[in-house]
């Protein structure tokens, strides 16, 4: 079964990339993202200030708040996998408590 990026997954690809001070074009292959929905979240990013736009280099940069972003989401992803690993250890257990109290 694939797995999908949540929005702040994507969110923080975008600003991986665009800490290079990247264009457009480049945002969209590295993050793998489609044109449609990068537009999408490129405007939502630029208008939350986490990257800015330079019109004299035409390209993108991490702001400060964009760098703090990822900072947090450095952290948050740390913890999320350590819940999501101790939440199927949970599952695994229920299971074989459950195998344990049936017929079969």
């Amino acid at each position: 079964m694939g797995s999908y990026r949540s929005r702040l997954d994507i969110i923080a690809d975008i600003l991986r990339v665009a800490s290079g001070n990247v264009k457009k074009t480049q945002i969209m292959y590295q993050a793998n993202l489609s044109y449609k929905v990068l537009q999408r979240y490129l405007a939502e990013i630029v208008e939350a200030s986490l990257i800015s736009f330079e019109n004299r280099k035409k390209c993108y940069m991490l702001t400060a708040k964009g760098r703090e972003f990822l900072d947090a989401y450095q952290e948050y992803s740390e913890i999320n996998r350590h819940i999501e690993k101790r939440l199927n250890d949970v599952r695994t257990s229920k299971r074989v408590l459950e195998r344990l109290c049936s017929n079969k």
